[in-house]
């Protein structure tokens, strides 16, 4: 037991010191949310999605949650200060921790900069931003077979998921430059089992560590 607890302290101290805050970007269908959960695992990380963070606020009714709720029911975007205020709360909610994962987010160039500011003011930065990249043919035919069984309409017909695609893309562009210009942002290979694909995005994160 006493083995365990220095091992569990060690890692702990190791970890705080080399804190890591990753983005983890990918189309849809490129398994971007299982990487993520896999690398949160790996290096004890937190994993922060936005799409978890906006279900909690409006499922628990905080002030942030109603103000996003009554912009959502007159089908209106949630302006970035409130995302941002609910991603703020979330990142304060588990510090002092080994670093985050955030996923979803952020989506515009906008979102990306008060990002940043964000993190200056906790002291924190994100480390590296990496993209898993998957040809759309590829990403066309496993979202029509997951549309098989997942019963979402949008993975069920070609020409709305070419419409997905091409959105992801006109919107990522310029975020993969502002983080190209960070010297932030790799792109690795999607394609292939979980664990190759895994074992590539190890190797970048593991790089950065040994910098």
């Amino acid at each position: 037991h006493r083995d365990l607890h220095l091992s569990i302290r060690r890692q702990r101290q190791m970890c705080i010191r080399d804190r890591l805050n990753v983005i983890i970007f990918g189309k849809p269908g490129s398994g971007k949310g299982t990487q993520a959960a896999m690398i949160k695992d790996k290096y004890g990380l937190i994993h922060v999605s936005t799409g978890d963070v906006f279900r909690k606020n409006t499922s628990e009714g905080t002030e942030l949650g109603n103000i996003a709720k009554q912009y959502m029911s007159k089908g209106e975007l949630v302006p970035d200060k409130i995302t941002i205020a609910m991603l703020e709360s979330e990142i304060k909610s588990f510090m002092p921790c080994n670093g985050f994962i955030l996923d979803g987010f952020p989506r515009t160039i906008l979102q990306a900069e008060s990002l940043d500011k964000l993190l200056v003011n906790l002291n924190l930065k994100i480390d590296l931003v990496i993209a898993l990249d998957v040809p759309n043919k590829n990403l066309i035919n496993r979202l029509l077979e997951r549309g098989k069984t997942s019963g979402r309409s949008d993975d069920q017909s070609k020409e709305k998921i070419n419409k997905r695609l091409e959105e992801y893309d006109n919107k990522t562009k310029p975020l993969i430059i502002f983080y190209e210009n960070q010297k932030k942002f790799y792109s690795i290979d999607g394609v292939g089992s979980l664990t190759d694909v895994n074992n590539r995005l190890v190797d970048v994160i593991d790089s950065k560590y040994n910098d």
